[in-house]
């Protein structure tokens, strides 16, 4: 289920949130180098590289060891595991988020750029949570299926 937990804000460290806010400002600049150096149009492919992901994917990981950890357990699978998910979202999310970038280079020379904007905010998070949504079927319906088809064959 997609839900927030604001409950993890506690989990968190300040030299985590440290660690999000210099990569995610390293890879800014680096991009406004790019800019500067290549021109706009290139510049903006590299902005729209997902600078806080990395951090978080990683700080994921460890949060879910440490929680294991806690137990007596060994929690490397349980991480990279919650870090895998956390990377199907992302991706699922990046598919919405080109579609959105494509109606904004397709209407704001032609439309409102206040109209353009919605409508692709809209779109974006529409077709990013109904990916999402056929994901979480294709788990949960499609994979039991098929695993009870195998052990009836066995």
């Amino acid at each position: 289920m997609i839900k927030m937990e604001l409950s993890a804000l506690k989990e968190t460290k300040p030299h985590e949130y440290a660690v999000r806010f210099v990569f995610g400002g390293a890879c800014t600049v680096l991009a406004g180098l790019i800019a500067k150096h290549f021109g706009p149009a290139i510049g903006g492919l590299f902005l729209a590289f997902p600078a806080i992901f990395p951090a978080g994917a990683s700080l994921i990981e460890s949060h879910e060891k440490r929680r294991k950890a806690k137990i007596g357990c060994d929690g490397t699978n349980r991480g990279r595991l919650a870090a895998s998910v956390d990377s199907a979202g992302a991706a699922l999310g990046c598919v919405g988020l080109c579609l959105f970038a494509l109606i904004l280079w397709w209407g704001l020379p032609r439309h409102n750029a206040y109209a353009i904007i919605t409508f692709a905010s809209i779109v974006w998070v529409c077709v990013s949570s109904t990916l999402w949504s056929v994901r979480r079927y294709r788990i949960f319906h499609g994979g039991k299926s098929r695993r009870g088809d195998r052990e009836a064959s066995r």
